[in-house]
């Protein structure tokens, strides 16, 4: 894994759009998943920019969401697909033909997920997906212990989830599962992105990073990925041994 370290979160945010663009500008029909979460944020509001500024043309990507919470969607604050049109659907001038995206409130969440690979499928593969890194090491709703070999999945949330995931919404949810693509997925992609930011996140990028790849730590399947990439700040990369 190619391991890039920033002094902040600023600087690791920059670093991150700017990776994505440049790799946008040369695949400017790439098919691309970007997570939703706090980390992203940054990332998010460069990637704005640029297109603002008409240095970056996305007229041409198609986007398809990573994961959503049982019983949301756009319609509901907090859902991750609300955070996305925010922070980069609506900013970036994303028309709503590019997007795939889960419904967490539809009847059927499995039909959801059969939509959904078959939609990836369609398109080959995800060209490029960037992932947040959960504190129990997850990636998307890909909880401990997940199967590698998923593809889109309804998934149990772990408590950890669960109790962490509340500061989304304004007041207390009851979240009992979400809708994510899976581990095979990620492995199956051409570039993975793996962002960490915060001292919070320092003990479990070292454990993705540098420990033994196994299920308890989803996102250190990443270390058998042939082209990915981890984008980290000081704070977050403080425990790594290099």
């Amino acid at each position: 894994m190619d391991i890039r370290l920033n002094q902040n979160y600023d600087e690791m945010s920059r670093a991150t759009a700017d990776f994505i663009s440049d790799y946008i500008r040369i695949n400017p029909s790439a098919l691309l998943c970007l997570t939703s979460g706090h980390t992203p944020t940054g990332t998010f509001k460069y990637l704005a920019e640029e297109v603002d500024k008409g240095k970056l043309d996305v007229t041409k990507c198609s986007f398809v969401g990573l994961d959503e919470w049982g019983g949301f969607n756009q319609n509901n604050p907090g859902s991750c697909r609300q955070y996305m049109d925010h922070h980069l659907f609506f900013p970036l001038n994303i028309q709503p033909h590019q997007i795939e995206f889960f419904d967490g409130a539809a009847d059927n969440p499995e039909e959801e997920c059969r939509r959904t690979n078959e939609f990836i499928s369609r398109k080959g593969s995800i060209n490029l997906i960037l992932l947040g890194l959960g504190l129990n090491g997850h990636l998307g709703m890909n909880e401990p212990g997940v199967d590698f070999n998923l593809d889109a999945h309804v998934a149990k949330l772990a408590e950890q989830t669960k109790k962490t995931a509340q500061k989304y919404f304004d007041y207390e949810v009851k979240l009992d599962f979400g809708l994510t693509l899976g581990s095979r997925h990620v492995q199956e992609s051409g570039i993975a992105i793996l962002i960490a930011s915060g001292s919070n996140k320092a003990a479990i990028l070292a454990q993705t990073l540098e420990g033994k790849i196994s299920n308890n730590v989803p996102a250190s399947i990443l270390q058998k990925h042939a082209n990915a990439y981890c984008f980290a700040d000081r704070d977050a990369a403080a425990l790594l041994s290099s």
